[in-house]
């Protein structure tokens, strides 16, 4: 036992005197994230609306829209019948008389920030192709879009999916374009073609599919089609396309909190303290943000102006050989002793310099720079207090999370992780956690009715003139018709079915202008060029049908098409 006891203490004190080779820091921060957003802002995003110069090229208009879309149904009781303004925007550049209506749906955030597609992304390349008109349609509750005059839980009853796509009907059938009020183009007598990415990928889906005569084609890209209550699997595709040696000591890494905050407690508050999480009170306010980091994996891009590199500048740091921060002894002698109590010997587990790294980069990413809050207010999911403001300045805490929480879920656990494998987040992070927004922002404590998203197929979903878009290693893959072990099914003209290779989340719906030197990357402009294709395609097949009176130009393939109700 004493021979044990030395070796021990010497492996310690020759890995004390590598960890003392780095001087100075390496360590640089990533943007905050919280699950399970699809839309994850950038860490200036504070006030688009205000600030964005798109504005100024692209006028907003709105349109009056019912509230109440259906008022025999009982859930939207007491109903309305008022209006209220759905904002949009719109370039017509390129339009010529017979030309498409382009339609982006902005999901679930402010249509300021969709504007960039319609300068010279997807909606920009598909309108110039096509001769058509580019739209960018906000969604109700985001943004100015708001039917209600505060966001209480009553007046949020009317923010549903079927509402949302009710407003796309109502605009396609009664918009006037400003410069065109001599112009019907209105869905009696053009192709209206919708795309939308993520969320609202799966709204123009569910609207291709429920109204086949309004709305002529749909471009579904990294459309989350599958409602799901606990998404764990959101974290597969990380795994699986992420760095090995990266993903290897990241697991272990969160293995080795969950080992401590589930099994050997009388070591938590050494634990926190090591991490500078001493007055975190709740551990699974603490598991979270120690689970923050591997999050960025979504704000991967191709493009500069929206590449969020915060997961590699993570990878790097746990993977370095050295520390990047030169560590006290005392630090490094509770490392040990935290590795010890977790079941990993401090020398022979190859994490005492990982396990530094990550302290390092989680104090100098979510503790410092926020110095003039306390913890115990900044890392709080249970303040009740947090979950009070019900105006309309609190869109972004209310609306997304009152639609996860009725219809959708996507809450990103991992307690759902199977026992066989080591989870990517700590598995203090479970469905009761998770969903704390909805029991104190809406007093909702039962699982969401993801049935009435599933309904229209699911990752089953497929229609005419539907197409399906996703990236290889997108995270929200697994909640598409593209998951790991659905069907794979031949891509059509009719019914486009893509995988973008090495892309993440709706890599298509970006673009660049002529002098740039930005590289597309091949995979994507290969997609991109195929979507133009396809809709070409299509628009002729509607001029062609409206000049034949077949199917009144609406729905197409010379046969009656079932309408899924909504």
């Amino acid at each position: 036992m004493a021979c044990l006891k030395h070796f021990v203490w010497l492996c310690c004190l020759l890995a004390t005197t590598v960890l003392s080779l780095s001087s100075g820091s390496l360590i640089r921060r990533s943007t905050l994230g919280a699950s399970p957003n699809l839309h994850r802002r950038t860490a200036n995003d504070t006030s688009i609306d205000d600030v964005d110069p798109l504005t100024l090229l692209y006028p907003e208009h709105n349109l009056s829209v019912p509230i109440d879309h259906f008022p025999a149904d009982t859930k939207y009781t007491p109903h309305s019948n008022d209006s209220f303004n759905l904002r949009y925007w719109f370039d017509a550049s390129y339009y010529q008389p017979g030309g498409p209506v382009i339609v982006l749906q902005s999901g679930e955030t402010s249509g300021v920030g969709r504007l960039p597609f319609l300068q010279k992304g997807i909606i920009h390349v598909l309108a110039k192709a096509t001769n058509g008109i580019g739209v960018i349609l906000e969604h109700r509750y985001y943004g100015t879009s708001f039917p209600t005059p505060d966001l209480s839980t009553e007046n949020l009853r009317f923010l549903t999916t079927e509402q949302a796509v009710r407003d796309m009907v109502f605009f396609a059938e009664n918009v006037v374009f400003e410069g065109f009020e001599g112009v019907d183009l209105t869905a009696r007598g053009s192709a209206w073609v919708a795309y939308g990415g993520s969320y609202a990928g799966a709204l123009v889906a569910f609207l291709r599919k429920g109204y086949p005569e309004v709305y002529w084609g749909a471009i579904s890209s990294s459309g989350v089609t599958e409602a799901i209550w606990d998404f764990w699997r959101y974290y597969e595709p990380v795994r699986e396309y992420g760095p090995p040696d990266c993903i290897d000591k990241h697991t272990k890494l969160i293995n080795v909190v969950d080992n401590i905050l589930i099994n050997n407690t009388a070591y938590t508050a050494q634990l926190k303290h090591v991490f500078g999480l001493q007055d975190v009170v709740y551990d699974d306010d603490f598991a979270q943000v120690l689970s923050l980091p591997i999050g960025g994996w979504q704000g991967r891009n191709w493009d500069p102006e929206l590449n969020d590199p915060s997961f590699y500048d993570y990878c790097s740091n746990i993977t370095a050989n050295i520390t990047l921060t030169p560590p006290n002894t005392t630090t490094i002698d509770t490392v040990h002793t935290l590795l010890a109590a977790a079941d990993y010997s401090p020398c022979s587990s190859h994490l005492t310099v990982p396990m530094l790294n990550f302290i390092s980069y989680i104090q100098t990413t979510y503790i410092r720079p926020y110095p003039s809050e306390t913890l115990t207010t900044r890392y709080n999911t249970h303040n009740r207090s947090l979950y009070t403001n019900t105006s309309l300045s609190a869109s972004e805490d209310r609306s997304w999370p009152y639609q996860y929480c009725t219809q959708w879920g996507f809450l990103q656990t991992g307690s759902g992780v199977p026992r066989d494998r080591l989870p990517l987040v700590s598995r203090q992070l479970t469905l009761e956690y998770n969903s704390i927004i909805c029991r104190e922002s809406f007093n909702i404590t039962s699982p969401p009715d993801t049935d009435a998203i599933n309904k229209y197929g699911g990752y089953d979903i497929e229609f005419p003139r539907l197409a399906i878009v996703d990236g290889e290693e997108d995270p929200w893959r697994e909640a598409s018709p593209h998951a790991e072990g659905r069907s794979n099914r031949t891509s059509t003209t009719q019914e486009p079915f893509l995988l973008i290779k090495g892309a993440v989340h709706h890599w298509d719906e970006n673009g660049v202008f002529g002098n740039e030197s930005v590289v597309v990357p091949g995979p994507v402009e290969e997609v991109q060029r195929e979507e133009v294709r396809f809709v070409k395609e299509w628009v002729k097949e509607f001029k062609e049908q409206k000049a034949t009176g077949t199917g009144g130009g609406r729905q197409g393939r010379g046969k009656c098409i079932k309408r899924v109700g909504v």
